[in-house]
């Protein structure tokens, strides 16, 4: 099992979202590239990122690039398709996303920070505003949610699971997103994530 355990349930949660584990280099000299994807909206998810990075390899460098609007991090590694066993050719939703064994006894033991990484790599807690007619008069009420989406229904059913397991009330607003609106769901998930920063 990959140590420290918490960081590599932050890490799985983030590939699953926006990562990718391709290979470069020539036939003699081949080593695979974990990448993932960073929005420089975000400055403090993307060094969180790197610190579980190094803390998963330690031994192996990991770079910050930057991009058109993003910053990709990643470090070489041949170990990265043995650590991330969801690896494979194509689109994550175009394929079957099941964790090993393994993975889940590390989501299990620290499914606070396995959502935390879905939710900073495919989520959303902001401000929700709706509007109600009372009395003739248009009312607006303002509360906090999350949203947490993809197209992969393996990873929404896995971020279901893990959110069950914290015991946050959620549903799926949309077939491809799950939001967690309760005021009480909200608070509780809010102990393991928070808004992005």
């Amino acid at each position: 099992m990959p140590e420290p355990p918490g960081a590599y349930a932050y890490l799985l949660g983030l590939y699953l979202g926006d990562g990718c584990i391709s290979v470069v280099g020539d036939a003699g000299k081949r080593v695979w590239s974990l990448r993932i994807m960073c929005a420089d909206s975000w400055p403090g998810l993307r060094d969180e990122c790197a610190r579980a990075m190094t803390a998963i390899r330690p031994l192996n460098r990991v770079r910050v690039l930057q991009k058109q609007g993003c910053s990709e991090v990643n470090s070489y590694s041949m170990h990265w398709p043995h650590l991330f066993p969801q690896h494979g050719p194509g689109k994550k939703h175009q394929r079957a996303i099941v964790l090993a064994g393994w993975q889940e006894e590390i989501v299990a033991e620290h499914p606070g920070l396995f959502a935390r990484g879905l939710i900073h790599s495919d989520g959303y807690r902001g401000t929700n505003r709706v509007r109600r007619p009372v009395g003739g008069e248009d009312k607006w009420y303002e509360y906090p949610r999350y949203l947490f989406k993809n197209e992969s229904a393996d990873i929404l059913r896995l971020c279901g699971e893990t959110l069950d397991r914290l015991g946050v009330a959620w549903r799926h607003n949309k077939p491809n997103e799950i939001s967690v609106a309760r005021r009480d769901a909200v608070a509780r998930l809010d102990q393991f994530v928070g808004p992005k920063y």
